[in-house]
């Protein structure tokens, strides 16, 4: 049984992603700083957050709502990426590393909430069991 939101892979590839992207924004430009840094950093902050916050709460109704918002700000640090690109802001290898790693969390995301879809009749802590 998941006891923690740190035993969801989910959770864990997030984190590895907002590290990576931390990383990344070292190297935009300094007048960025209240710019896409700090764009991204929010958006990239709020995705394990909000997998934590919503594992913490009581009802599938209510993970399922935080896993959503979490895979919004998952395409909101999709599109920074892509800006960044654009811009060519941080290294290419870093920008296609954090890019990687933000699909598969995309993906994860995507294939959390339709086993919890799929199984509406289930209490939550029995659903997290299976992840």
């Amino acid at each position: 049984m998941t006891q923690s939101f740190r035993d969801l892979v989910v959770w864990q590839r997030a984190m590895q992603l907002t590290v990576a992207i931390y990383k990344l924004t070292q190297g935009f430009p300094r007048e960025e700083q209240f710019g896409l840094t700090s764009q991204i950093r929010r958006s990239v902050v709020s995705i394990p957050s909000n997998i934590a916050e919503g594992q913490g709460r009581t009802t599938a109704g209510e993970f399922k709502q935080f896993l959503g918002i979490a895979r919004g700000s998952t395409c909101e640090v999709q599109t920074q990426l892509e800006i960044a690109r654009a811009l060519s802001f941080g290294e290419a290898n870093k920008i296609d590393d954090a890019e990687a790693l933000s699909n598969e969390v995309r993906k994860m995301l995507f294939g959390l909430l339709s086993s919890l879809d799929a199984e509406p009749h289930q209490n939550l802590r029995s659903q997290q069991r299976q992840l």
